[in-house]
């Protein structure tokens, strides 16, 4: 699919299509994240994980569905709850989990539903490792650095075949949807979806895609605390 296509173009093409956004604490940008995906994507349900600030406010603002944990449970949780409440809607094929700060880009949404559609494959997984183009441009070094460890401490990550476990960046068809259970409900979400892959034998490929750092982001998700975190998590996942 042409990466220039008009997002806007797809949006009555793309009702089979459900985004699904996990949020804590994104009041100052979930409203702008969702009301720009749903130009192209209409369905979207926002999981407001225990927020403390208006999350929940901007999400109904928005007009995404929104479901409400009264306590913060984790992003791995509120994938599954978020997923599960995605596939029970009539029409619903194709599932795609994007983040609430900004990062994730329509574009890329786009072209991997567009695979989905067209190439014999279950689940497309983002990589920010997939370009001929320095690293450096896309990837703070640090967060560089404990992907590519958690990617070289993970066998079945190798099996596979994938270069960036750890992106929230996933499209997947109607079989993923109804098999997946997320039972990991912190960062380690992300290598049980791995391990879901070889398990279940969901047939992968990964797809290039853009992140976008924004100081917001950065503020957010890019600490060294938060990169220690996703290794051991990702250190715990490998033993279960």
């Amino acid at each position: 699919m042409n990466d220039i296509m008009d997002e806007t173009t797809s949006a009555a093409d793309n009702r089979d299509t459900w985004l699904i956004i996990p949020c804590y604490n994104e009041g100052p940008v979930i409203q702008d994240v969702i009301e720009h995906a749903r130009a192209t994507f209409p369905n979207i349900v926002a999981v407001n994980d225990g927020s403390a600030d208006d999350s929940a406010e901007r999400i109904h603002a928005a007009g995404a569905h929104l479901v409400d944990h009264p306590v913060n449970l984790g992003q791995g949780a509120a994938l599954q709850t978020g997923v599960e409440y995605a596939r029970k809607q009539p029409g619903a094929k194709y599932f795609v989990t994007f983040d609430a700060d900004g990062q994730h880009q329509v574009k890329d949404v786009l072209t991997m539903v567009g695979r989905l559609r067209t190439e014999p494959y279950d689940i497309i997984v983002g990589t920010r490792f997939g370009r001929p183009r320095a690293e450096d441009d896309q990837v703070p070094w640090i967060k560089r650095v404990v992907l590519k460890t958690v990617v070289a401490l993970s066998p079945t990550t190798r099996k596979l075949g994938l270069s960036d476990a750890h992106n929230g960046l996933r499209a997947f068809n109607k079989k993923v949807a109804d098999e997946m259970d997320i039972r990991m409900n912190g960062m380690s979400h992300a290598s049980e979806i791995v391990s879901m892959i070889a398990d279940k034998g969901w047939r992968v490929a990964e797809e290039p895609v853009d992140i976008l750092y924004t100081e917001y982001s950065m503020s957010k998700g890019q600490s060294l605390i938060n990169g220690v975190n996703i290794l051991a998590d990702g250190l715990l996942a490998r033993r279960l």
